[in-house]
């Protein structure tokens, strides 16, 4: 059994910053990309920004420059630092990660339980 789980979230103020992070548990062989997507009321989740294995990351447009996605591969953990945060980056924030398990060759997705940010004076 594979478990995700964030924490950082919490209340802000426009131009603040937070810091989520995701660690990963259980029965792990491999952790390939991983990603924060982030899900507003009334909208779509999101993906917010990606991480591969080799540390390749990509943004959406509207993070870039502000948000900063990191791993630490000895921990089994990602992170996202978000600075010059705005309301309309109010959100659950969910982490996800491509996991390969010592049973199977395949990557399997998971998911957490998502984190609320809350940006707001």
């Amino acid at each position: 059994q594979v478990q995700l789980v964030e924490s950082g979230g919490g209340l802000v103020q426009p131009g603040g910053s937070l810091r989520l992070s995701c660690a990963a548990s259980g029965s792990i062989f491999k952790i390939n990309a991983m990603a924060w997507y982030r899900q507003a009321p009334g909208k779509e989740r999101e993906l917010v920004a990606a991480i591969t294995s080799g540390s390749s990351t990509n943004y959406a447009n509207s993070v870039k420059g502000r948000f900063t996605i990191s791993r630490d591969n000895a921990k089994n953990a990602v992170y996202l630092q978000m600075n010059s945060l705005m309301p309309e980056d109010a959100a659950v924030y969910y982490c996800n990660a491509d996991i390969s398990v010592p049973t199977s060759v395949y990557g399997m997705s998971y998911w957490g339980k998502g984190t609320l940010v809350t940006v707001s004076s």
